[in-house]
This record gives structure tokens, C-alpha cells and sequence, in this order.
């Protein structure tokens, strides 16, 4: 059997493989995310950017485990006006990967102020940060208000022009897949699932206090993934919308289980940690070794596999 194909088409753009860097690993520096580029990652997601200059939380602000990792790094940014030299580092990588900005807001206007800047810099594709609190909703996260959830995806769809919005979604929600319906009804072009599980603390008993600057942090890696699984699985089920699954990806298996829960292209975060910046690489081999162990030629026969049993 001749080597299968990983090219997919997600949003209407061509993947030549289905691995893509999750946001908040690598920051906004071209050339770290040229070297990720390299290291055989075809989208490339840069961290969330915000509307003002962010510092985000004291160190410690990452504590990993050989199952899964605590974050509260804080969402920190320059800030979207101060990043205009940055730009213009990162045009060239957009013509051979895939470049996603997200961004985020603490309320719906900041979102729209952030996207309309944005779409003017022309990434293939805008990630909704929808798991950060709203200031005008007493700090509630707009991924837990499904109104509000419609007003950000359909306001910055109105600024955003022919770019694809794509709304990053929590797990700490009562029904994912009911979220997943609001996006899509408000004009949402894809679904990013899942942002970190949680919050979560690990507390250092000889000192008797939390390790964490910030005392709280999301969960992420190996441990996530089942969850993650599952609510890829659940949107799937719900929408018709194309689906990055990102949630503890660590190898070509976990790729081609989340694929066949319904995912289209897979995000790789923690991954980068636990295996090294050729994760992505790693991952495709591994899941080609699969595709030919199982007489499989095209990811087609794999996406959303698990609903045709």
C-alpha cells in the first residue's frame, strides 16, 4: 500500500496534514512558530490576542505531571495595537501554513474592536476566545451565556469579512453541544473544542500552600483527553460545523480517536511538552503506520467514524 494521504479541507482551506499548534503554547514570535512550521505542523495558532496590554499572572504559572498539567498563565498580550511589526514577521508563514489568530475580550465590543483590527491583517482563519470572563457579566465566561455567545459570533462575523470565525468552547459547561447549536445558528464557520478543564490546584504539602502563583489553573494534557473526546463527539452529533479537536493529543492514535469522534484537523498543545517540538511530525507518521496497518487510504473513511457504527 503506497503511503495515505493526510490532506484534509477544513473551512473551505487545504490542509496538507491535520495537526495544527494549539493557541497560548508558543506566543506570537514568527520564528518559534516558523520552527513549529518546520517540526511538521500545518496550522499554526498563535497566542490569543487581546485589546490592551496584559502582563497575565506571576510565575509559577505552569506546573506539569506525567498525566496532565495545571496553567494560569493569565492571557497576557501586548496588546493588538502593539503588534504591527509583529505582522509583518508573520506574513510570510502564511504562504505555506495555515495561520490562525485568536483573540479575545472582557466584553462584546472589545471582542469586535480586537476582530475588526485583525481581519485587516488577513489570518485564514479567527479563533474566538470565548472561555475568558466577561467584565460586564460579573466575570462570568461568555462561553457559559449562550446570548451572549450569539452577539460576540455575529458582531464580529459583521467586521470580519470572508475570514472563518471559529469559537473556541469550554468544557465547564452544562451542555457543550447546545453552545455548539448558538454558534452555529449566529453564523460560526467552525468549532475549536476543547479550552482547559477546570480550574484545578495542586497544593505543596510541606509548605501547606497552593504551588501556583495564581493558586487555580486549567487542566490540560493526557488527562483531558477523554473529556475532549467526548465533547467533539457531542458537537458532532449536534451541528454540521467542522471541528478542531484539541485536548491531549499526544500521539497518532489520539489523533485518529478524536478525528473519529468527528474532528476534521487536530490541535496540539501540551503535546509540544511531553514529546518535543516534532510532536507534529511524530504524530503523522504515527498516523499513517495506522492508516496502512488498517488498510486506510484517506482520512475521510476517519472523520466521524464513531457515528456510523
Amino acid at each position: 500500500m503506497s503511503i495515505p494521504s493526510l490532506q484534509v479541507n477544513f473551512c473551505n482551506l487545504p490542509f496538507s496534514n491535520p495537526t495544527v499548534l494549539a493557541s497560548g503554547i508558543l506566543g506570537i514570535n514568527a520564528q518559534q512558530l516558523k520552527r513549529v512550521a518546520e517540526a511538521g505542523a500545518c496550522g499554526l495558532t498563535l497566542k490569543s490576542i487581546g485589546p490592551r496590554a496584559r502582563l497575565g499572572h506571576n510565575n509559577p504559572v505552569i506546573l506539569p505531571y506525567e498525566q496532565y498539567m495545571l496553567n494560569a498563565v493569565g492571557l497576557p498580550t501586548p496588546g493588538y495595537k502593539e503588534m504591527e511589526e509583529k505582522w509583518q514577521e508573520l506574513e510570510s508563514l502564511k504562504k505555506k501554513n495555515i495561520l490562525i489568530a485568536s483573540i479575545f475580550g472582557g466584553t462584546v465590543e472589545e471582542f469586535v474592536e480586537v476582530a475588526e483590527y485583525v481581519a485587516n491583517k488577513s489570518p485564514h482563519i479567527i479563533e474566538l476566545n470565548l472561555s475568558c470572563p466577561n467584565s460586564d457579566e460579573h466575570g462570568t465566561a461568555f462561553a457559559n451565556n449562550t446570548s451572549i455567545v450569539q452577539e460576540v459570533i455575529s458582531k464580529v462575523k459583521a467586521v470580519s469579512g470572508d475570514i472563518p470565525i471559529m469559537p473556541k468552547l469550554s468544557p465547564n459547561v452544562m451542555d457543550i453541544a447546545e453552545v455548539a447549536r448558538y454558534c452555529e445558528m449566529s453564523g460560526a464557520d467552525a468549532i475549536c473544542a476543547i479550552n482547559t478543564l477546570g480550574p484545578g490546584m495542586a497544593i505543596d504539602i510541606s509548605s501547606r500552600k497552593p504551588i501556583l502563583a495564581y493558586k487555580k489553573g486549567g487542566l490540560s494534557g493526557p488527562a483531558l483527553k477523554p473529556i475532549a473526546v467526548r465533547c467533539v463527539y457531542d458537537i458532532h452529533s449536534a451541528t454540521k460545523l467542522p471541528i478542531l479537536g484539541v485536548g491531549g493529543i499526544t500521539n497518532g492514535e489520539d489523533a485518529i480517536e478524536m478525528m473519529m469522534a468527528g474532528a476534521t484537523v487536530v490541535g496540539i498543545g501540551s503535546g509540544v511538552y511531553y514529546r518535543g517540538i516534532d510532536v507534529f511530525s511524530k504524530v503523522c507518521n504515527e498516523m499513517q503506520q495506522w492508516m496502512i496497518k488498517n488498510n486506510i487510504s484517506d482520512l475521510q473513511e476517519i472523520i466521524g467514524a464513531a457515528h456510523r457504527q
